[in-house]
């Protein structure tokens, strides 16, 4: 099915067309759109927000596509934020989560079960040997909260240290990490936290090459211990690659930078990899490995079980024991389907060579946006790694003016043109672009072409 673009309107100067697409969507027999925003408005938590003026309901995806209720296709470059990494609705995802349901969809950890400690086998040889213990957890942000806990009782304090524009989650400890990081949600109150600055080269204060503003902002994080939290870090704790911030990250030399400070100080260093993780980032498997670092705590999520609800916390032997003074027990984590699912998940990565293929589609998807950079002064920075790529929009590109206004717009086109983006940073200015890793190369010049229209119409 290919989705020809209504060039009916005037002020649609081009008509781009999707890459063929061999799936057939079901006919959608739901309530219509109209109908499902009044249910949402009337019974759903009035905190959710939608990214478009017209929000759009999709019903169906496949692979790299996503259906609306009328049979639109869509090319998603945002997965849902579910960092969907086999592609919508992979048959042999699909295919281990039917089997296993239809055997034993949970059990106790009371009791044995081969999924998950299978499965646990499976994702500690992708990590570091010297991380060789597994939480399962449903989300990332009670992993998050998992390792916050691991920490502080491993190294009896309590004071951790985040970055600004930060996201480790909605709960009350991750919220209280969470730096401003949103147009849409700031600060939350809780626990002995701390905001370094943000080592971004982009809207950092400090001037000069990226490695010397790394230099500086990882010296920021020993003031903080100085004056703020002398002798009481429990943790450091970052994302390699910003998400919800703004797809922001410092040079490599920071985080090694950071961990020797924390490290000194008695801390222990947790990588946020709910977004970066599992091949996205292309050159490798982890963002943390593109500084050259290792981590004592892990976490992961979103990618990890293809939108199950799944995640999971990797640490050391000795910061396990720790948390085993504690009683832990999860209901839900590692139960036979989720472990089935992330089991699939890995395989297919490794099969279809997906990391890769984020690194190949990943450099195009730069080299583009930044040549249609030269074209358009709304665009300021164009940064990232692999699948995971910020497109910062401003009003004025020597000033850095934030772009909010622009941004909206060009969300707009983008969804009336095929193409699904995400949104975020302090200032909602930065079109997020974390698509399934299943991308093509005509996914790609089709991504490029409706963002060079998509920017070219929302400049008029």
């Amino acid at each position: 099915m290919t989705v020809a673009l209504d060039v009916a309107t005037p002020s649609r100067s081009r008509a781009l067309e999707l890459p063929p697409c061999s799936h057939q969507p079901a006919p959608y027999l739901g309530p219509g759109r109209e109908k499902i925003l009044e249910l949402r408005r009337e019974h759903v938590n009035p905190a959710l927000f939608t990214l478009y003026s017209e929000p759009v309901m999709l019903v169906e995806g496949c692979g790299q596509y996503v259906w609306d209720e009328t049979g639109r296709r869509y090319l998603d470059l945002f997965a849902g934020i579910c960092t969907v990494a086999c592609g919508h609705s992979h048959p042999k995802v699909v295919a281990a989560v039917q089997k296993q349901m239809a055997l034993l969809a949970h059990g106790s950890t009371a009791f044995l079960h081969p999924n998950m400690p299978r499965f646990a086998e499976a994702l500690l040889a992708k990590l570091p040997s010297s991380l060789d213990r597994i939480y399962f957890v449903n989300s990332g942000s009670e992993a998050n909260d998992l390792a916050i806990q691991m920490a502080r009782l491993h190294t009896g304090n309590a004071d951790v240290i985040g970055i600004r524009n930060a996201y480790h989650g909605g709960s009350a400890p991750t919220g209280a990490l969470t730096g401003i990081h949103t147009w849409k949600s700031g600060v939350q109150r809780g626990g002995p936290v701390h905001h370094a600055l943000n080592p971004d080269p982009y809207r950092n204060p400090f001037s000069g090459t990226p490695e010397q503003i790394a230099s500086r902002s990882a010296e920021d994080v020993a003031e903080l211990i100085r004056y703020s939290t002398p002798g009481q870090v429990a943790a450091f704790i970052s994302e390699p690659i910003q998400g919800a911030g703004g797809v922001t990250m410092g040079a490599p030399n920071y985080l090694p930078e950071v961990y020797e400070i924390i490290r000194a100080h008695g801390g222990v260093c947790i990588a946020d990899e709910v977004q970066t993780g599992f091949g996205r980032t292309g050159d490798n498997f982890w963002g943390f490995e593109r500084s050259g670092v290792v981590p004592e705590i892990v976490t992961m999520a979103k990618g990890i079980g293809n939108g199950l609800p799944l995640a999971a916390v990797a640490t050391t032997s000795e910061l396990a024991a720790a948390l085993a003074q504690r009683l832990h027990i999860n209901t839900f984590g590692g139960n036979p389907l989720v472990s089935a699912a992330g089991l699939a998940v890995l395989e297919v990565i490794e099969e279809e060579g997906l990391q890769q293929n984020a690194q190949v589609q990943g450099n195009r998807l730069l080299d583009g946006l930044r040549a249609l950079a030269e074209r358009h002064e709304g665009i300021g920075d164009v940064r990232g790694q692999g699948l995971m790529i910020g497109v910062e929009l401003v009003a004025d590109r020597e000033a850095r003016t934030p772009g909010t206004a622009l941004a909206g717009r060009v969300l707009d086109e983008l969804k009336d043109l095929g193409a699904l983006v995400g949104k975020g940073g302090l200032y909602g200015n930065v079109l997020r672009i974390k698509p399934p890793l299943v991308l093509t190369d005509a996914d790609v010049e089709f991504a490029l072409a409706a963002m060079d229209e998509a920017l070219s119409r929302a400049a008029r």
